[in-house]
């Protein structure tokens, strides 16, 4: 994965801008893509391959977990070579496009966490009302839990962790408010624009979840900003309701069980927190410190109860 987000971290090769660098040989001084694009190939088969062997191993032994390679799959030993090649693609793409995205989703929502200590406790409140302390939430709860939902949904604009978006291109000759887009145009979309337009979001740069509740339910309309995160068109990123999902039964428990506090200096104190950004695609902010504790013996025991074994030895 980190090969692929240096590949398509936007500007980092002069062939981007200079396409007619590709007819370099490797050797020459600006064709040092060239040179990466080996090793950029293992990996992406390290990629393909590896999880899938381990899958199938776990499948002969009978002790897999239910996955997307186990169903695509059904029996291994009943399955054409053609069907594995193309489950095998689907499962890695899929990995792919959700595992640093969502990641790096989690780790703003931290971030916010950190900094806005009143949507922490707003969240809790709506939780320890309407979950109770015996149980964790489930995506079958979002309609109940508003607050939560508008939060994550807070969580996608605030820092779009793609803010150049995907790079697409006109497969036919188009106009755009009298600009002229020829076939074979090179598009960048603009999400952090789009996240910050004050007429559609009135305080761009503030974390209020409170944008999208109107009368205590969730109110979108045409401001939910999963238009320009997941994409749009035929390239939609068909993961994405299984990332919104994943994410809320995540934050959602990690918020019931947990207070994340902003770090704290020698004497106790809580600590200067500013958020700052890698260079990286998709977009991660710098490693922070933080405090993350059970909210209660009640909660603490709760996770031991849900734990397994192997997880328990691990914390």
């Amino acid at each position: 994965m980190r090969s692929f987000n240096i590949a398509f971290t936007l500007g980092e090769y002069h062939v981007e801008q200079f396409p007619f660098l590709r007819y370099l040989p490797s050797w020459f001084p600006l064709a040092n893509f060239k040179r990466e694009l080996p090793r950029w190939r293992a990996d992406a088969s390290r990629l393909r391959d590896v999880p899938w062997d381990a899958a199938m191993e776990a499948m002969s032994r009978g002790n897999a977990t239910p996955s997307m390679a186990s169903t695509l799959i059904g029996d291994p030993s009943d399955t054409v070579e053609e069907d594995v090649i193309i489950a095998k693609g689907a499962s890695a793409s899929a990995y792919a496009a959700g595992a640093d995205t969502t990641f790096a989703t989690f780790t703003m929502f931290v971030a916010a966490m950190v900094l806005l200590p009143k949507a922490q406790r707003l969240a809790q409140a709506e939780l320890d009302a309407v979950i109770g302390p015996d149980r964790l939430p489930t995506v079958s709860d979002k309609s109940s839990l508003p607050y939560i939902s508008a939060l994550i949904t807070e969580v996608f604009r605030w820092q779009p962790v793609v803010p150049t978006g995907v790079i697409h291109l006109a497969m036919e000759e188009d106009e755009y408010r009298g600009y002229r887009i020829p076939r074979g145009t090179v598009v960048i979309p603009n999400p952090w624009a789009y996240s910050r337009d004050p007429a559609v979001y009135p305080d761009p740069e503030e974390f209020r979840p409170e944008r999208y509740l109107r009368d205590g339910k969730v109110e979108l309309g045409d401001r939910g900003p999963a238009a320009f995160v997941f994409r749009y068109g035929r390239r939609v990123c068909p993961g994405r309701y299984f990332a919104e999902e994943l994410l809320f039964t995540t934050i959602a428990s990690v918020l019931h069980c947990f207070n994340i506090s902003p770090p704290r200096n020698e004497w106790g104190e809580p600590a200067k927190f500013e958020l700052k950004f890698l260079d990286t695609s998709p977009m991660l902010p710098e490693p922070f410190e933080c405090g993350i504790r059970p909210r209660s013996m009640i909660a603490k025991e709760l996770l031991r109860a849900l734990c397994s074994e192997s997880e328990l030895r691990a914390l």
